[in-house]
């Protein structure tokens, strides 16, 4: 028999090894560029999230340090009111701490027309003058100009260093000077919520993925999510000022001695950036194999056409055999095996092509055990019209809970399989491209298909964890995760929506709700208990309501209630009534044995049309401070 081996073998060789060498070549490339895009676009979205909440919340401390400045300054106004009406509490300590606390304010002092505390809750500062330091100092205008009202800002005080915030007016007999001073609490943490350490806390789903602020002038690191790198130099970490001002859509670097690729973005007076390791961002490549496979498998294809009509030249009866074979294998029948004896050759051929139907057959598993080295459910499945079973690799069946006999259903025509995943995309879910959710299941798989000349290569991969991680951040976004209440971010989403479909408000009102008595609890049985207080404020407010609310904690003490969908506005102002009642008539258990006051101060503002509710939220406000201020001065008899 005349032997073939040497006139094909050489030529069969270097057709397979260029092929895969070239194969490996694009995919590897394409798949690191296609990371480093990723990488880059998703840094980008974050950046724009993170400047938008550093807005919002810059946004929000200007508006907290003026309201604080206002409340401050009305404080100190009503406790010389107070004094002026009755002299003789001056000399009472006892009843001047009654007022402090009562009024909500943590310092009281009364200064003599010198400028010397005589008075006030804290016999410690007596005799402290305008002169004995430099947050005194602000106030000696007083001593020449007594119609002055002067509100300082947030400052170490000058006993204890401890930040406060200090008012300071004369009586209207201009007798003596009342100053009062008020830890800004809810300042505070508007400002801690400001530091880009913590707002990098936030965006750092991924804990791979570390996040850098740095000074563009100094290079020096401002905020950072490891703590121990702040107040570095960029260099030793291992990120060159130079590269973040140059290098726009990323670049790779030793940052901390791991490999990483960093992008960086200018916002504000600093360099913001995000930064994965290489090992994190490159680590799907590995999963291109089975992509790799079907190259492979399609140079082989080719490798046999070329070799068949080569070897047509030398015995055309024995190639139309093996080509009717082939035909049958193509239509799916991998049962089939090809034995031509007539050669040595076609012997050896014989055995290679049945070698490589087995190679097929296996390709399943071949594949299912790269995609079981990932942290992913990954399922790929192959069909062509020609072909009329479906191909898959063993995660799809776990990924759909399919029992063998189903597996077999399906598997054996292409069709049923295509009837199958008709369902499944009518399971869309909005936002999620490619993603659909399993009938009767709180299941979620991401599908991607490529269909080329009849041919079908689909990847399906189980999302479910991602997709609730998702909604979860989304959720804890939007929602106070002290009351469960809507925060002022989730309140003005629904709002917005609300208002953009004036129909379906009707009557409705905007309620502005601030918490009486909070400091007291909080004084007298623990912040613990001043939480529940909170709590059991927010559920009053949760439960109110006989049609549609939205019910929301602005911070600290305050709360927003927006009834809507009356239909007529007399129904409305008699649950508005009915809120007013339990201003006085409410009480609430905060542990065993201990029942107290539910007290609040209120005010609303009629919708009528407005279609701005940020109007009617002023609006309210403004009117919840006079109400608080009628309550206060009941409470002390003023009226």
């Amino acid at each position: 028999m005349q032997t073939l081996r040497r006139m094909i073998s050489r030529y069969m060789q270097k057709i397979i090894l260029s092929a895969t060498i070239i194969i490996l070549i694009l995919i590897v490339g394409m798949q690191v560029i296609i990371e480093q895009q990723r990488a880059y676009e998703s840094a980008v979205e974050m950046f724009h999230q993170m400047e938008q909440v550093l807005e919002e919340n810059h946004k929000e401390l200007k508006e907290r340090e003026e309201e604080y400045k206002e409340s401050c300054l009305n404080n100190a106004k009503a406790i010389a009111y107070l004094i002026q009406q009755n002299s003789l509490i001056l000399g009472d300590l006892e009843e001047l701490r009654q007022i402090a606390k009562v009024m909500e304010v943590d310092e009281i002092h009364i200064f003599d027309e010198t400028g010397r505390i005589f008075t006030g809750t804290h016999p410690e500062y007596y005799n402290y003058t305008f002169d004995s330091g430099e947050q005194m100092m602000f106030f000696k205008p007083l001593l020449e100009d007594k119609t002055l009202g002067l509100v300082q800002e947030i400052t170490p005080n000058t006993a204890e260093q401890k930040m406060m915030q200090y008012s300071a007016i004369w009586s209207k007999n201009r007798e003596f000077i009342v100053q009062i001073g008020m830890e800004p609490i809810s300042v505070k943490k508007v400002i801690e919520k400001n530091e880009l350490s913590h707002i990098f806390s936030l965006f750092r789903v991924n804990t791979d993925v570390d996040y850098y602020a740095i000074n563009v002038d100094t290079g020096i690191i401002v905020g950072a999510t490891s703590l121990e790198d702040v107040d570095k130099k960029s260099e030793q970490v291992g990120l060159s000022i130079q590269r973040l001002k140059e290098e726009k859509k990323g670049f790779h670097a030793e940052v901390k001695g791991i490999k990483s690729f960093c992008i960086f973005e200018q916002i504000g007076s600093n360099y913001i950036g995000r930064v994965i390791s290489n090992e994190v961002l490159y680590q799907r490549i590995p999963n291109t194999s089975g992509a790799m496979l079907v190259c492979v498998v399609a140079v082989t294809f080719l490798l046999l056409f070329t070799a068949t009509n080569y070897m047509n030249r030398y015995v055309v009866d024995d190639i139309r055999i093996i080509n009717e074979k082939l035909h049958n294998i193509t239509k799916g029948n991998l049962d089939e095996k090809i034995d031509i004896q007539s050669s040595v050759e076609f012997f050896e051929l014989s055995n290679y092509l049945n070698d490589m139907i087995k190679s097929l057959l296996d390709n399943n598993k071949k594949m299912s055990y790269v995609l079981s080295k990932t942290d992913m459910y990954i399922g790929v499945y192959e069909y062509n019209e020609n072909m009329e079973k479906v191909h898959f690799t063993e995660y799809i069946p776990k990924i759909f809970a399919l029992d063998d006999e189903e597996v077999e259903y399906l598997s054996a025509d292409y069709k049923r399989f295509q009837a199958f995943l008709k369902k499944l995309y009518k399971n869309s879910i909005p936002g999620e491209k490619g993603v659909f959710k399993l009938e009767g299941k709180e299941h979620y798989v991401k599908l991607e298909e490529v269909n080329e000349a009849n041919q079908v290569f689909g990847v399906m991969i189980d999302v479910t964890e991602d997709v609730l991680k998702r909604r979860q951040i989304l959720q804890e976004r939007d929602i106070d995760l002290l009351t469960g209440l809507y925060n002022r971010r989730g309140m003005e989403n629904k709002l917005s929506e609300l208002f953009e479909k004036t129909s379906e408000l009707r009557n409705s009102v905007i309620i502005m709700i601030d918490a009486d008595g909070l400091k007291g609890i909080n004084d007298k049985f623990g912040h613990e208990k001043g939480d529940m207080y909170i709590q059991k404020v927010a559920e009053l407010i949760y439960n109110f309501g006989s049609k549609q609310s939205i019910s929301a904690r602005q911070g600290g003490d305050e709360f927003v209630l927006f009834l809507y969908g009356y239909d007529e506005e007399k129904e409305l102002m008699q649950d508005i009534e009915q809120f007013a009642y339990l201003q006085n008539h409410s009480s609430t258990n905060l542990g065993k044995d201990l029942e107290v006051p539910l007290r609040f101060s209120f005010g609303y503002s009629l919708v009528n049309g407005e279609t701005d509710y940020m109007n009617l939220l002023k609006e309210a406000d403004e009117r919840m401070y006079i109400n608080k201020r009628e309550r206060r001065r009941e409470l002390f008899n003023l009226n």
